[in-house]
């Protein structure tokens, strides 16, 4: 997916589909990473699907950690840089404690079990991506362009509607490399992802994630919905 990027990425990419046919570029408008890894979601072909930020900030051998849990019953897999295992490597101090007090507000406020939420490394079985993406609220198809980079919190939607809906969530500690490129403004973003997190909120409590009747775990059988476990 690409989100009206200009440094490239798309030449590249067009590049590598003449040598491999099966890969596919979804060119949008720049409307924020919300709104470009639902359309690539909802876009997605196979039994599992992952979405995975385009830096390799985690290795896309990491995949391997995360595929054994949905053999084991588990429909949505989550890469976390939190837990034992985890490496978060050479991240500035002041961004770890920037998402240690965010994870403390997402936990208070709307999903709680989970200690990091915000890892762009994220697997899904497809019916679960299916259901979860395509009932967003705040990056859905209204979502409007914009200028410049835009960090969000739409993670915090997906997994608080997964939950919701009483999908199976697993995290798993994984390798994260801070990049130096990174587009995140300190003031600007921890206020936007503060008012994510409560129009999340404010949306749950109008109703507006209440599953619809075709909405269910994968397994109606399996047992109600644990907490995430990082092993």
């Amino acid at each position: 997916m690409d989100d009206g990027s200009s440094d490239g990425t798309t030449r590249v990419v067009e590049a590598l589909q003449l040598e491999y046919p099966g890969i596919r570029l979804i060119k949008n408008d720049h409307r924020g990473k919300g709104f470009t890894v639902r359309t690539g979601m909802l876009a997605a072909h196979g039994h599992i699907v992952l979405f995975s930020d385009a830096d390799l900030s985690t290795p896309i051998e990491d995949l391997e950690k995360l595929l054994p849990w949905f053999e084991r019953g588990y429909d949505i897999v989550i890469g976390s840089r939190e837990g034992a295992g985890a490496q978060r490597i050479k991240e500035p101090f002041y961004r770890h404690i920037m998402g240690r007090v965010f994870n403390w507000i997402v936990r208070l406020l709307t999903v709680r079990g989970i200690e990091d939420t915000q890892c762009g490394f994220k697997a899904f079985r497809d019916q679960a991506a299916q259901d979860v993406f395509s009932r967003m609220r705040l990056y859905g198809d209204n979502a409007k362009k914009i200028s410049g980079g835009m960090v969000t919190a739409f993670d915090v939607e997906v997994l608080f509607i997964a939950f919701k809906t009483g999908y199976r969530i697993k995290e798993v500690p994984v390798q994260w490399r801070y990049g130096t490129e990174t587009k995140v403004n300190p003031l600007k973003d921890s206020y936007r992802n503060f008012r994510d997190v409560l129009m999340v909120r404010w949306n749950d409590l109008r109703g507006l994630y209440d599953p619809q009747p075709a909405s269910r775990p994968l397994d109606s059988t399996a047992p109600a919905p644990k907490r995430v476990q990082s092993e």
